[in-house]
């Protein structure tokens, strides 16, 4: 067992919308009706603007995509486009907060430890980028790794999807700076 992790690339994008699906479909059947689970494919999708912006992370055992997260210096949490979508507004560090996005694990590897090594670089990646605090719109299925990582939830929420199901959500923030930084890392 390799793990290994990286940013992702345009090359990457087959294996990832099949990593999407696969763990959409099989991780997130015991928190959703079997409406929210198929409107939950029309916004739980591989964003592009992540892979573009290198905030968008891969990681592989043995040479295999086994999960995939990012963070977005982007305005918005969700997209309910396929692959590409307008560039948005540039989030500013010191007032807002980075959003950390696309979370997913193959449900074969699912509580092993790669949705944490995804989620650290991210944190780490966003705190080298001089953000101090992050926010993130996590599924239910998704919300006991984040707790476990030192977020707090907010607030439960929806996501309103095309097809005008709902589908639940829980508001997450946490500090990406400890109170022994006085300033932010500058980006490597």
């Amino acid at each position: 067992m390799i793990r290994n992790i990286r940013l992702a690339t345009p090359a990457d994008v087959g294996s990832l919308e099949d990593l999407i699906e696969r763990s959409t479909r099989v991780l997130q059947v015991f928190f959703l009706s079997p409406e929210q689970l198929a409107a939950s494919f029309e916004v739980m999708t591989l964003d592009m603007q992540l892979i573009d912006d290198g905030t968008y992370f891969v990681a592989e055992e043995d040479g295999i995509v086994v999960g995939c997260g990012g963070w977005a210096c982007r305005r918005g949490f969700v997209t309910g486009q396929r692959l590409t979508h307008p560039d948005g507004e540039l989030l500013v560090p010191q007032r807002d907060p980075a959003r950390v996005r696309a979370m997913y694990s193959h449900p074969d590897h699912a509580r092993k430890g790669i949705g944490r090594l995804v989620l650290n670089a991210c944190e780490n990646a966003a705190r080298e980028a001089g953000f101090t605090r992050g926010e993130l719109l996590a599924t239910l299925a998704g919300e006991p790794l984040y707790l476990a990582g030192g977020w707090r939830a907010t607030a439960r929420t929806v996501v309103a999807t095309p097809s005008g199901v709902d589908v639940p959500a829980v508001r997450m923030t946490k500090q990406l700076l400890s109170d022994r930084y006085s300033t932010p890392h500058p980006p490597s």
